[in-house]
This record gives structure tokens, sequence and C-alpha cells, in this order.
């Protein structure tokens, strides 16, 4: 069922959990900043775990920097539920393959709708094999993302997975401005590009990027 309006939908679903008993839910983490007001509204609600799957992040040093960030924010950060952090190893060259074809495809397009399909599925396959209740990402808090497709693809992928999807639309209700907040109070490194190379470029038109390390196999 498509749901265009993620926080509507979002209410319905958060308006029939009892906080006594907190579902487990399966959080695909983008970076700190956004994951800070995520992880402040739904812990009054969840047991969480936050899967830090982001192959897109270009250089395994930014890879790393925004995962100890998110990895210090939760010791930092009081919460009403503890939240787990779990992450996989970079693999740039997955999201290069996937990205093959799409290179000069403009920010916002089919390349970036194939990211969020890429690590919704992974956060789908880990809610499944972990039995989670459900599973969600924090890239819908961020004015940039399209919250619709993220919510089209996240339903499309939990009925294969067998795993309920939770919608969102996170920027909502000041979310955006929140993460900004907390950014602040806990002085979070914000990166000023999505990730990859090609959001890199995106904004910094005049710059290169630093080329991949040389152990890195790029098809």
């Amino acid at each position: 069922m498509l749901t265009p309006n993620g926080q509507k939908a979002l209410d319905g679903i958060l308006a029939t959990i009892d906080p006594g008993t907190p579902p487990r839910l399966l959080l695909h983490g983008c970076c700190a900043p956004c994951s800070s007001y995520v992880i402040e509204y739904l812990s009054e609600y969840f047991d969480i775990t936050i899967h830090f799957y982001n192959p897109n992040i270009f250089s395994r040093e930014e890879y790393e920097k925004r995962a100890e960030e998110l990895a210090r924010l939760l010791r930092e950060m009081p919460l009403a539920h503890p939240v787990s952090l779990t992450v996989p190893a970079w693999d740039h060259a997955v999201f290069l393959q996937m990205a093959r074809g799409l290179e000069q495809v403009p920010e916002g397009g089919e390349r970036c709708f194939r990211c969020y399909e890429m690590r919704l599925t992974a956060a789908a396959e880990e809610a499944a094999r972990g039995g989670f209740n459900y599973f969600a990402t924090t890239l819908t808090v961020s004015p940039l993302k399209n919250a619709e497709k993220i919510n089209e693809l996240g339903e499309s992928i939990a009925r294969k997975w067998g795993v309920s999807y939770l919608p969102s639309d996170f920027k909502k209700r000041g979310g955006y401005l929140r993460t900004i907040e907390l950014s602040r109070t806990y002085g979070l490194y914000r990166q000023d590009f999505c990730g990859c190379e090609f959001s890199f470029e995106a904004r910094h038109p005049s710059m290169t990027p630093l080329a991949p390390p040389t152990d890195e196999k790029i098809p």
C-alpha cells in the first residue's frame, strides 16, 4: 500500500505501540546528524538497532568517520531505550557496480533511487535475519531526499522479505531543524554531501575527490 504521507502513516503505527513492550526496529542510519532526531523520536517506542550500511560513501576514511560519529552520539545521547549499532565493512565497489551507466544522472534521479533501494534491501535482509518487527531508514529526514520514493521502495522491499516497513517523513514537524540543534549540542560532524563521489562533485564542482585506495577492487 503506497503511503504518500509518511508522517501520517507513521503516526498511525505509533498509536498502536505500547512503550512498555517496545517492538524491535532495524533502522538504517546514514550518518549521526540524520540519526540524531530519528532515534530521539523513535526510541520512545522501539528497541532500536542502527544498521550503518552505506557503501555509497566515498573513501574508507569518510565511512569510518561517519560511523564513529554515530557511535559517539549513541554513547553520549540520553535515550528512552538503549540503541545499538552495527557497522558492516566498507565496500564501495558494490555501489560503483550499482551506479554503472548512471554516472552522469543528476543528483536526486535514478542513481539515487537505486542507492536507496540497495540500502533499504540490506536493512530488510538484516531485519528478516534478526527477527525484527520493523525496518526503517533515517534518509527521509533530509530535505534533499524523496521521502515518497523511499517509502514506495521500502514497502515493496518489505513484501519481498516478509518484514514490516516503518514509513516516515522525518523532516516533518521540525525534524530536520531538530537535527541541526542536536548536531550543535553534541558537536557532530555535518558533512556537506550525501556520500558518493557524484554527490561530492555536484556540491563541489571545482574540486576532485580523493582517489579510492589502491587495495579497493573496483569492477
